[in-house]
């Protein structure tokens, strides 16, 4: 099993749940962060350090959500590792209110 990260991160990019990883197997995007779940040593330490809930274990994702399970392994393996935490993007706390944003999301 693994963790993932899903749509309420996209245009957020809070980046909280960094930090607390052991393995380093979070992912950076231009507006979005995955978990790569060949590092992910399914510690759950950064789900409560999600602002807007997007972490979830892989069992436990929304089925509205399932595609961003194969999603996060597709994108771990072309972004780059992100260790440190970095201000969240701009305009991250108008979009954490947003449901709907998969159109959003930039490879």
């Amino acid at each position: 099993m693994t963790f993932v990260v899903t749509e309420s991160c996209i245009r957020c990019k809070y980046t909280d749940c960094v930090d607390v990883c052991p393995v380093d197997a979070f992912r950076e995007g231009p507006n979005f962060l995955v978990i790569d779940p060949e590092e992910c040593i399914d510690c759950a330490v950064c789900v409560p350090e999600c602002p807007v809930s997007a972490i979830y274990a892989e069992e436990d994702v929304p089925s509205d959500q399932q595609d961003f399970t194969p999603l996060n392994a597709e994108l771990s393996r072309v972004w780059k590792p992100i260790t440190k935490t970095k201000k969240a993007l701009p305009d991250a706390d108008e979009w954490s209110k947003v449901e709907a944003k998969r159109a959003e999301l930039e490879r």
